[in-house]
């Protein structure tokens, strides 16, 4: 498997006001990308790039958010594939994946012919009416503290290893609605980093996500929407902006979406805010 990071050789170019630059040449850090192959009871459904590590919870979140499965007894067996490559050596890049007795096989259009690449998620579904459809974790509506929202994405970022030594690189976190970290996890992919959240906490039976909050350090997007409403988040905090489908999809699905949410700011799109405390003003003497 490979590494989370790797380090190269980087020519850093520097110019000055003058027009004349100069260079100087040392070691960077940059985030890992590697394909990972998802194979289902023989078939492959999709190649993403991702940034490896944790690939056991980001196959059970992406299956989860696709609806092929509904709880870690759905998977039967996960394991790696034991071929090597040229050298010799496992690159890590296969999963097999074995569902449960009684569990449906995935049909023809949940097969993706091409990569996905970290840029863009693997959600086969186009419209918000088929991922209602699927929703299997009704969501109930809550209201948010604002100084809580506010703290969360500085939480999720002091929490990015990764980052802090590449800064090129997504994280998802599960917060509670006080704001205490539950899980966090990092991929070049913001979709994959969603899915390891999700895998993470279907595979220690969190499911229904009821009384968490999905923190993004990337945009709102539409299939990020999906994945957090059928794992049954009540909100999704993004720093960035949010999509004109991302936000209809969360106005239906009842889930409370912010973005922007940088500093003191945050622009709500769906859902409600805990009522602001009454400030009292003294009288002057």
């Amino acid at each position: 498997m490979g590494r989370i990071t790797r380090d190269f050789a980087v020519t850093r170019v520097h110019v000055a006001e003058d027009g004349s630059w100069f260079t100087d040449t040392r070691a960077d850090t940059v985030a890992g990308e590697e394909p990972l192959e998802l194979q289902v009871n023989g078939t492959t459904l999709t190649t993403t790039m991702r940034t490896p590590g944790h690939d056991i919870e980001l196959i059970h979140g992406f299956l989860h958010g696709e609806g092929l499965i509904h709880g870690r007894t759905d998977v039967a067996e996960a394991r790696y594939c034991s071929g090597t490559d040229a050298s010799g050596q496992n690159t890590y890049n296969l999963l097999e994946v074995e569902l449960a007795r009684g569990v449906a096989t995935p049909g023809p259009e949940f097969v993706r012919a091409v990569t996905t690449t970290s840029a863009c998620g693997v959600c086969g579904s186009s419209s918000i009416k088929q991922i209602m459809g699927k929703q299997t974790h009704p969501i109930t509506p809550i209201e948010l503290d604002p100084n809580v929202v506010i703290s969360l994405p500085e939480k999720l970022r002091a929490r990015q290893k990764a980052f802090r030594r590449t800064g090129g690189i997504h994280a998802a976190g599960a917060f509670t609605l006080e704001g205490e970290p539950v899980v966090i996890r990092e991929d070049i992919g913001r979709h994959n980093a969603a899915d390891k959240v999700i895998g993470s906490l279907l595979l220690a039976d969190r499911l229904p996500a009821e009384e968490l909050i999905l923190v993004m350090s990337s945009r709102a997007s539409f299939e990020l929407v999906q994945k957090a409403v059928m794992a049954g988040f009540p909100a999704l905090v993004a720093v960035s902006a949010a999509s004109s489908l991302a936000v209809e999809l969360a106005r239906e699905a009842g889930m409370t979406l912010t973005g922007f949410t940088r500093g003191e700011r945050f622009n709500l799109y769906s859902g409600a805010l805990k009522a602001a405390p009454q400030v009292t003003l003294s009288a002057p003497r």
